[in-house]
């Protein structure tokens, strides 16, 4: 899929695809190697100030946790965009991980990562169908209610 269609795809979604993220560790936002690219953990931030902050079930509903989701898989796109240079290369979305700040008892897991896998099939179309883990977690990086990473085969350059 060319660069321009994606972004239009993202645009009739009415969202924009954000600058891309910064490492803020000892990391980087996406390493290819060979025909995979594997995209770092993304939280859920915008203009620099964290989205939903809390834990699933307590702080956040499902609602506002699965468009955490969806804005975390856009972040991943404009990291790989930025690491690719355009979306030219990007073959298919291989796995989707996502992981949840979840309270005890929390069970709508899977419902909180169909915010991202949505996201990525409105805009990637079938190449945006994905392999997909959806986890729990007490507690994520500077008190996210979700953070996802992403596997995507890509042409190799």
């Amino acid at each position: 899929m060319n660069d321009a269609e994606v972004l239009a795809r993202i645009a009739d979604l009415g969202l924009e695809l954000p600058p891309p993220p910064q490492a803020v560790a000892a990391y980087v936002p996406v390493v290819v190697s060979g025909s995979m690219a594997f995209v770092a953990g993304q939280i859920p931030m915008v203009d620099g100030e964290l989205q939903h902050p809390g834990v699933v079930g307590v702080d956040v509903s499902v609602e506002e946790a699965a468009g955490a989701a969806a804005r975390c898989a856009l972040q991943a796109l404009a990291a790989l965009r930025a690491e690719l240079g355009s979306f030219q290369r990007v073959r298919r979305i291989v796995h989707v991980s996502v992981f949840v700040a979840a309270a005890e008892g929390f069970t709508q897991h899977p419902t909180v990562a169909n915010g991202a896998s949505e996201l990525l099939v409105s805009v990637l179309g079938d190449d945006g169908r994905h392999a997909r883990a959806a986890v729990g977690v007490p507690s994520l990086p500077l008190g996210a209610c979700v953070e996802v990473t992403m596997t995507v085969e890509v042409v190799p350059a």
